[in-house]
């Protein structure tokens, strides 16, 4: 089992290989994925949550078909710092993944991230459809490029 700090992923990662991102909610799970050079997050695709095992195994397959190296998990933590529900889901999510996986995974603060992104679809006056059908997959990738550019704000320190 391998979880890391976000300070540490980039020296966990083999060169060449990409991060995936995931957005867990209640009903869907949002992801998305990093250039192989680490600095930029795309918008994926969200699947509806099934079963841990199911959800497992389609994550193994896409790090298999893009060379994932890495993943990182949104942790939604309540406004005061604290634990909720969700983000005791996720850090559960997190650790029975990497007890699969010999990839490394990170869990990071996603607090506003969904805010955020609807905010922009709705600021780019996206309907009600569009944005219950991108939401989840943008989040991802907001939370995806926030790991990315601390990581490389780290590298250049």
């Amino acid at each position: 089992m391998l979880i890391v700090e976000l300070s540490a992923m980039k020296a966990a990662v083999e060169p060449g290989k990409r991060l995936l991102g995931l957005d867990l909610g209640a009903k869907t799970i949002g992801i998305a994925l990093s250039d192989a050079l680490l600095t930029v997050a795309t918008p994926m695709e969200t699947w509806k949550r099934g079963k841990f095992t199911t959800d497992s195994d389609k994550l193994i397959t896409l790090f298999e078909q893009h060379g994932v190296g890495g993943l990182i998990v949104g942790l939604p933590l309540n406004m005061d710092g604290s634990d909720g529900p969700s983000a005791q889901s996720a850090r559960a999510f997190a650790r029975n993944f990497a007890a699969r996986s010999q990839v490394p995974v990170c869990l990071v603060d996603e607090r506003l991230s969904t805010a955020a992104v609807t905010r922009t679809l709705l600021d780019a006056d996206a309907s009600r459809r569009r944005r219950a059908a991108v939401v989840d997959k943008m989040a991802a990738a907001y939370i995806l490029q926030g790991a990315l550019d601390h990581m490389r704000h780290l590298g250049e320190k």
